[in-house]
């Protein structure tokens, strides 16, 4: 038995649940909406700080608003924006979510997206927002509400040829190649006629308002749902290069290796300027409209995005990181911030998080080191039920046993409430959670090698189930400890 009693670890997993529980209902998108921009009458405002900055947009000079929500957060992020914005008879919108809310708007069209993988849905819902867009005019204003996982819930391939089944094979090949999501999404760009700029390149002329809630780091928020929205910077020699990096090429469908790596695009499919215009805008939330790129644009591409396009974010893992740092705090603990490993290896990962954690903790009777970020799993089979949090979680369990001293808990969780393909959003080890696994007939290090870590951690009572939370703001990894 390990030499640290039940009670303890009751405690510490409590107290990390309460800590995670208090980041995401902090993360709440009204505020966040009212903090960035507000409606005063006909015109569309930025708040920044007290001071008020009308970098605006005049509404009584736009015929048509069409909104396109995508994401897990499509649902809150529509609500909000149609609580604020004045009554408008020229309103027509596209939701697009796995969770669609249940009080619906006449004038949208709602789709049940697939996620992790496409569905019939993604399909129909792309399409229907290609055509929507098709009807805009210089005096349409759009805006788009983007979140994390629209990347699988929203797509339709450049060469509508390939099937549904090829795309989600397509799509469950690059979440088991162990990649970071920037460089999956950059294959998502090429491969997808509605990432990567496609769908603002579908109304030109409009003007265009892309609210962000991104799953992604702020430095590569071109990267969030693949950028619909946001130019791609990445050419076909990327491409090429992540193919082979990964071991791609064999593992992909035939049509999709082919469309991938087809030398003669069609200038529509390949949107390559030097910089993307997220690149001038600044990582801190704010309304911002991008600035042209010097000896960037020329071409018909010159005009498709500034001056037409203002990005602004919400809220991000910066959010959720000071708020799980404000909550710790308060329960009485020293706080340490570690994101160094993000899209690290799930294993490397949890080694260094606890050598990190041992090197910290000093002389703190209550310490709790942070880390936000998402992880990576290279699968070599098809998965049992689990997900990288839970990966992660049972990987720290297996160095935990060798301390069974050690008054420590690991947890990990998404902030969107579901981990792979489980409807729970993470795990919580500790010392003890090697042995008592095997108390209960488990095989951990098999779970381990099979991905198939839910089952283990829900017979074990310490999976984290939250339902959808109508956020994703990425993962949230917390170390705990308390001394005699």
């Amino acid at each position: 038995m390990t030499s640290v009693g039940n009670s303890v670890f009751d405690s510490l997993h409590a107290c990390a649940g309460k800590i995670l529980h208090e980041s995401i209902e902090a993360c709440d998108i009204p505020t966040a909406f009212d903090r960035r921009i507000r409606f005063r009458g006909e015109m569309l405002e930025r708040i920044s700080g007290e001071a008020e900055q009308s970098q605006a947009v005049q509404l009584s000079t736009c015929r048509k608003v069409f909104v396109i929500a995508l994401g897990k957060a499509a649902g809150p992020m529509l609500e909000v924006l149609l609580d604020r914005m004045p009554r408008r008879k020229g309103l027509r919108g596209i939701c697009c979510s796995k969770y669609l809310p249940q009080k619906r708007n006449w004038r949208f069209r709602y789709f049940e997206g697939g996620h992790p993988l496409p569905n019939e849905e993604s399909f129909a819902a792309a399409r229907a927002t290609l055509a929507l867009l098709r009807k805009a005019r210089k005096d349409t204003l759009i805006f788009f509400l983007i979140s994390g996982g629209g990347s699988a819930m929203f797509d339709l391939p450049i060469d509508e040829s390939i099937s549904l089944q090829d795309t989600v094979d397509f799509h469950s090949a690059l979440l088991a190649s162990g990649a970071p999501i920037s460089d999956i999404n950059v294959l998502r760009k090429h491969f997808s006629a509605v990432k990567g700029g496609k769908l603002a390149m579908a109304a030109p002329e409009a003007m265009k308002i892309s609210l962000l809630l991104p799953d992604v780091p702020l430095r590569t928020l071109d990267s969030l749902s693949s950028g619909p929205t946001s130019l791609d910077r990445s050419t076909i020699d990327d491409v090429r290069a992540i193919l082979n990096k990964y071991d791609l090429e064999e593992k992909l469908p035939q049509s999709v290796t082919g469309l991938l790596l087809r030398e003669s695009r069609s200038e529509s499919s390949e949107t390559t300027p030097q910089k993307s215009p997220l690149a001038w805008i600044s990582a801190r939330p704010g309304l911002t409209k991008a600035s042209p790129a010097p000896a960037a644009r020329s071409g018909k591409d010159a005009d498709l995005f500034p001056p037409h396009s203002i990005f602004e974010t919400l809220l991000s893992s910066h959010d959720l990181l000071e708020n799980a740092r404000a909550a710790a705090q308060k329960a009485g603990y020293f706080v340490a911030v570690d994101n160094s490993c993000d899209d690290w290896d799930y294993a490397d990962a949890a080694r260094y998080l606890l050598e990190r954690f041992h090197a910290l903790r000093g002389q703190h009777a209550r310490f709790c080191m942070i880390s936000v970020g998402e992880l990576t799993v290279t699968m070599d089979r098809k998965p049992g039920a689990g997900g990288r949090n839970q990966q992660f979680a049972l990987e720290c369990a297996r160095n935990l046993a060798q301390y069974p001293e050690e008054r420590l808990t690991v947890l990990s969780a998404g902030s969107d409430g579901i981990d792979g393909n489980t409807p729970n959003a993470g795990a919580i080890a500790d010392p003890s959670t090697f042995e008592r696994a095997r108390a209960f007939g488990f095989d951990p290090e098999e779970s381990l090698r099979t991905y198939d870590t839910c089952p283990l951690f829900m017979a074990l009572g310490d999976s984290i189930v939250t339902g959808p939370t109508g956020q994703n703001l990425r993962d949230l990894r917390l170390l705990i400890s308390e001394k005699d």
